[in-house]
């Protein structure tokens, strides 16, 4: 049985309710995901849209990723948190930003992409396959 997880933004305002299990768990190490995130890397987990609901209002913002694809981030208006990411390549699948859930203990990367932009002091993570910017 799948384990229903839930979560949301720091204010509480954008509420999201998961019923299936992640396709798969990462980090992101691409520059624009440490712009975004204000932080090093960005935790993901790539779920299928049809097990995620939404409540509240979510802002977007359309971007080129790094690979030259189209994606939309999606925050909420009132705090700013990043709760979901768009991958507009690919319709059926949605990627949570793993710090947005109200528990994180499950989360155990098992990617870790755009390696060549890792910052040179983060440590490898264990069982963690790591794929650099140039093996798309």
């Amino acid at each position: 049985m799948t384990e229903t997880r839930t979560g949301g933004c720091l204010c509480g305002a954008v509420r999201y309710e998961l019923t299936a299990e992640p396709m798969a768990t990462m980090i992101c190490n691409c520059t624009i995901c440490q712009r975004s995130s204000g932080s090093a890397l960005s935790t993901i987990a790539l779920v299928p849209r049809a097990g995620l609901s939404v409540t509240g209002e979510l802002k977007g913002y359309e971007y080129a990723g790094d690979s030259g694809g189209r994606l939309e981030i999606n925050f909420c208006p009132n705090c700013g948190s990043p709760v979901l990411l768009n991958i507009l390549s690919k319709p059926d699948i949605v990627s949570i930003k793993v710090g947005s859930f109200d528990d994180t203990s499950w989360f155990n990367p098992t990617l870790s992409i755009w390696g060549d932009s890792a910052q040179a002091w983060m440590p490898e993570i264990p069982d963690c396959q790591v794929f650099g910017s140039n093996s798309r």
